[in-house]
């Protein structure tokens, strides 16, 4: 059953938050990664270069757990588990030039200088982990 986003998760998706993912590899083994995010309002959105391992992994296995970290505060965090509901190359470059806005105030200069196809990746929460509160 999905899980509502609260809405101080929402804000941090917003800002330039550290995100890392998840996913599963072949054998099972988790591939943990770093990556930028965003929202559309209900779901964890990242942008992605199709082929890579992470790609291949979520096309394999849609398992996946997010965490969103404070920039301001780097030990509160939410831990999310969930699964990708949707993975489409319509609105990739816009998306990543968006997003890459939000995190370095440029479009995205893409970094490898190869061309690129991009995914943008659409995650449902199952389960919140909130922040511990000291």
């Amino acid at each position: 059953m999905p899980t509502p986003l609260p809405d101080d998760l929402l804000a941090l998706l917003r800002r330039p938050s550290p995100c890392f993912i998840a996913t599963l590899m072949p054998d099972g083994s988790p591939q943990l990664t770093q990556t930028w995010v965003s929202t559309d309002g209900q779901h964890i959105v990242i942008n992605i270069v199709d082929g890579m391992q992470k790609a291949r992994n979520i096309a394999r296995d849609g398992r996946v757990a997010v965490n969103v970290v404070d920039p301001d505060e780097v030990f509160r965090y939410y831990a999310v588990r969930g699964r990708v509901i949707g993975v489409t190359t319509e609105g990739g470059a816009e998306s990543i030039d968006e997003i890459s806005q939000k995190y370095l105030g440029t479009p995205y200069p893409n970094f490898t200088g190869q061309p690129e196809t991009r995914l943008v990746v659409t995650i449902e929460a199952d389960t919140i982990t909130p922040p511990a509160r000291g």
